[in-house]
């Protein structure tokens, strides 16, 4: 090449920059990433720009849900920055991530939210995510769920019939909105510690045929990782799922240059050179700003190249790492593949409907045909969709199912599933020959007939007996028309916390009929009421099979009566409560308006909770309630007119407090306070605790609700604190003046206090703080007490009065208030020096020399000073 010709090839090529592979991997299929650096793009401090690094970008933080939406409606996208900067320079970008339950907005989205708010919440992000990102071409769906990472959580909350419901319906809900984007299961320790329930998590959502294309391996446990142990675990969740991989969290936490370089030399080029692996994310490049210890992963230190980074250039520019194939050409989905079974579980000789759903992304692709094999054996071709057969199972065991998709140019792609046939030959089939019609009632016990797992699980057709945690049952039924529905359940609980919902598992995905409806309690498991509830979406003419899932057992049901649901569109129906706030015993009355212009009136039924509590006939439409449990009750009224139509009134909100009652009755002033002996009526009310977990070592009382009584001193006393706890008590104050404390304390820490108060009109008045002294090295076994003079005076008769922690982790015995001066004498004199001359306190019981406040002595009132 003459110098002319080179001039101008070089000068195309600075004019063209954004076309020109800069980057450590010039692969054009396989990306070598990173993520943002303390929410920036570009590192500084004179390090290369990403661009000239890496292909690909994961913001750290900036686009988990927490980040995004703290205060709820408000969305702050930090994740722009990245997501431009990768389009400005023609790389790709992830998603990351929609759903982690470590990072969601907690501020308002927290465990007491009913599961169907939290459902509702979920959508709304998604739908927000998607209004904001029309496109995105890689998405964390869903991030750590394997075993402990967030058991309890409410993202994770919802197994359902399969098991993993709630990650399969947002996998659903990611496909519906990005079809074209890959769609990833990211978690973490998966080739150490969690192996074995990652791959049952992953392999679950591919079997029930979730739209998941590739599954992530965070690689944040490799540091002590050998290359043998690796191997075996790579090798091992890929053989289980043989689907695309990516190693989407990649970093060796270490100061020691030589182990970091011997795991990246190890490790990299042999997931990368994986026909599998379809890329690799490092999580963070500069030494001393990544999650590890003093961000000892990094692989640029001041500026400078690390040795593992050095060698990390060199392989990127061999013909090894430039040569090795992807699942994914040009880092994208061509086709999506999703192998759905009817079911994950039948019985030995039953038919299994197997759906292939397909998705082409590239424009030049058409599917030809889709080739069905079970266990290596081809079953059927098929050319047009939908790609649906039946299998008549017959091998007890696992079954492997796999789709071959051919396209027009020649390329294939395929899926794996799996189904278990189970032993068991009975076959599924309606409980009765006479198929239950809708509208409707469905016998709860009557659900299906079949093995255990197929049309049932943990249940049990004694109606009487209690649901379990995670049970659900199916029942055939024939919808008689489209259209919406409502439905009355028969339920009975003797506590609260019970929750289902209603389903249908079809090759469209998990479809959530009903919301999550919260059983409220109705006395006892043999008190049967109906809660009423409303589907979510239409029942289309034919047969169907509804799943009963319950969420949280507990509750006894009966039935399900279904009925079409049409609304009065001229009728107004309000409901007025007075009053809006009462104690537990105490009664509300609801009033309901309702008129239609286009019929009249038939009933009213009115509900608490959902809960039915009346159904009046006649106008005027009032009802008296009276609620046997404190808490926040939702009132509404449904109005039926002649034809059967109805309206549903708007939610009026009672708030429903416990009924304060002392828990020996008032304690008399001059006197002491027991501390574990403050008022009834609960969290709220009558005390505060920062959780409710009992975490004393006695159990003293069973309307504490998460107050702490160990024991110390002899007896129970307050114990593990916590700032801004308080316990409130009715004190009956038999003479006004003023007034000396003694506390009975201990702590092992130091800075323990609290204050006493006075409480009225919602109101706190102090009248003193109690610092507590370290009365043991790490230990409460050790009490002294602390005296002191409130700074106001005691009226007298009933009141309130607060302890509240200001100062955590102090035991509080006891407190003993002395009157040291009445308000009711104008005149008191000091007592003699005299002793042993009998004394009286205000309430004539003789008291010894060590009594100190006011006494009467010879009939005359003094004051015996401390």
């Amino acid at each position: 090449m003459n110098k002319s010709l080179l001039t101008i090839t070089l000068a195309v090529a600075l004019l063209c920059g954004n076309e020109v592979k800069a980057q450590l991997s010039t692969n054009p299929d396989k990306f070598l990433g990173n993520i943002t650096t303390r929410y920036n793009v570009d590192a500084g401090g004179g390090v290369e720009q990403y661009y000239k690094l890496w292909n690909q970008i994961t913001p750290e933080n900036e686009s988990k849900w927490g980040s995004v939406e703290g205060t709820k409606g408000s969305y702050n996208w930090g994740c722009d920055k990245a997501f431009n900067y990768a389009k400005q320079h023609k790389f790709t970008y992830k998603f990351h991530a929609l759903v982690w339950g470590s990072q969601y907005p907690d501020r308002w989205f927290n465990y007491d939210m009913t599961a169907s708010a939290r459902y509702t919440a979920i959508v709304k992000w998604f739908d927000a995510v998607k209004k904001k990102y029309p496109t995105l071409p890689l998405i964390d769906v869903v991030n750590e769920a394997v075993g402990m990472h967030q058991q309890g959580n409410p993202l994770m909350k919802s197994s359902g019939k399969t098991g993993y419901d709630w990650l399969i319906k947002a996998f659903e809900m990611a496909y519906e909105r990005w079809p074209d984007a890959i769609l990833i299961y990211n978690d973490y320790n998966t080739f150490q510690w969690d192996t074995d329930n990652y791959i049952d998590l992953v392999r679950t959502l591919r079997d029930a045929g979730a739209p998941i294309d590739a599954y992530g391996c965070q690689s944040h446990d490799l540091t002590d990782c050998d290359l043998s142990k690796f191997k075996t675990a790579e090798t091992k969740i890929q053989t289980a799922l043989k689907m695309p991989m990516y190693s989407t969290e990649y970093d060796i936490g270490t100061s020691d240059d030589n182990l970091q370089l011997k795991r990246y030399k190890e490790q990299i080029p042999y997931m990368w050179e994986k026909d599998y692996c379809a890329g690799i994310t490092l999580w963070g490049y500069i030494y001393g700003a990544t999650w590890t210890t003093d961000g000892n992963s990094g692989i640029i230190k001041n500026g400078k190249d690390r040795p593992a980074m050095t060698w990390l250039r060199e392989y990127m520019a061999s013909d090894a790492a430039k040569q090795a194939k992807s699942p994914f050409p040009n880092m994208k989905k061509e086709v999506s593949v999703y192998v759905k079974p009817t079911a994950l579980k039948v019985a030995k000789g039953d038919v299994m409907p197997i759906l292939v759903r397909t998705h082409v992304s590239a424009q030049d692709k058409e599917i030809a045909k889709v080739d069905l094999y079970v266990d290596n054996t081809l079953v059927t071709t098929m050319t047009e969709a939908p790609y649906l057969t039946e299998y008549t199972t017959s091998k007890t065991g696992w079954n492997t199912v796999k789709a071959v998709v051919t396209t027009t140019d020649s390329t294939t792609y395929e899926r794996l599933a799996r189904f278990n046939v189970l032993s068991s030959t009975t076959k599924r089939e309606p409980y009765k020959e006479t198929i239950p019609q809708l509208p409707g009632t469905i016998a709860a016990n009557e659900y299906d007939k079949g093995a255990s797992g197929v049309s049932y699980y943990n249940a049990t057709r004694t109606v009487s007996t209690a649901t379990k945690d995670d049970a659900w049952m199916e029942y055939t039924v024939n919808v008689a028309e489209d259209g919406l529905y409502s439905f009355d359940a028969e339920v009975a609980s003797s506590k609260t916390g019970g929750a289902f919902h209603l389903a249908e598992y079809t090759f469209d995905g998990i479809s959530y009929l009903s919301e999550f409806i919260d059983v409220p309690k109705t006395g006892s498991n043999t008190s049967f009421q109906t809660l009423h509830g409303r589907l979510q979406m239409p029942l289309t003419a034919g047969r169907h099979t509804i799943c009963l899932n319950v969420d949280k057992g507990g509750f006894c049901i009966k039935s399900l009566t279904f009925s079409r649901y049409e609304e009065d569109k001229s009728m107004t129906v309000t409901t007025t409560l007075k009053p809006t706030t009462i104690a537990v015993g105490d009664s509300t009355t609801i009033t309901v308006t309702a008129k239609s212009t286009t019929s009249t009136i038939d009933h009213v039924n009115v509900y608490a909770n959902n809960l039915l509590i009346g159904t009046l006939s006649e106008a005027p439409y009032t009802l008296g309630f009276t609620p046997t449990e404190k808490g926040s009750y939702s009132i509404t009224a449904l109005a039926y007119d002649a034809e059967g139509k109805e309206k549903l009134s708007a939610v009026k909100t009672l708030k429903v407090n416990g009924k304060r009652i002392p828990y020996k009755g008032a304690i008399s002033i001059p006197g002491i306070i027991q501390a574990e002996n403050f008022d009834m009526g609960g969290e709220g009310l009558s005390f505060h605790d920062s959780d409710d977990v009992a975490e004393g070592d006695t159990k003293y009382r069973t309307d504490s609700e998460g107050v702490d009584f160990v024991k110390g001193n002899g007896g129970t006393v307050i114990g593990y604190t916590a700032k801004d706890e308080w316990l409130e008590y009715t004190i009956n104050v038999t003479e006004a003046g003023k007034y000396a404390y003694e506390a009975t304390v201990s702590s092992g820490v130091t800075g323990s206090s609290f204050s006493i108060g006075l409480v009225k009109n919602g109101k706190v008045t102090s009248l003193g703080k109690v610092t507590v002294p370290q009365t043991g090295n790490s230990n409460w076994d050790t009490y002294t007490t602390v005296k002191g003079n409130f700074s106001t005076q005691l009226a007298a008769g009933e009141q309130i009065l607060r302890i509240t922690i200001t100062g955590a982790q102090c035991n509080i015995d006891k407190i003993d208030l002395q009157c040291t001066e009445s308000a009711g004498i104008a005149t008191l004199a000091n007592e003699p020096s005299a002793r042993n001359v009998r004394t009286y306190n205000l309430s004539g019981l003789k008291v010894d020399d060590n009594y100190h406040g006011i006494i009467i002595r010879n009939g005359k009132k003094v004051v015996r000073r401390r």
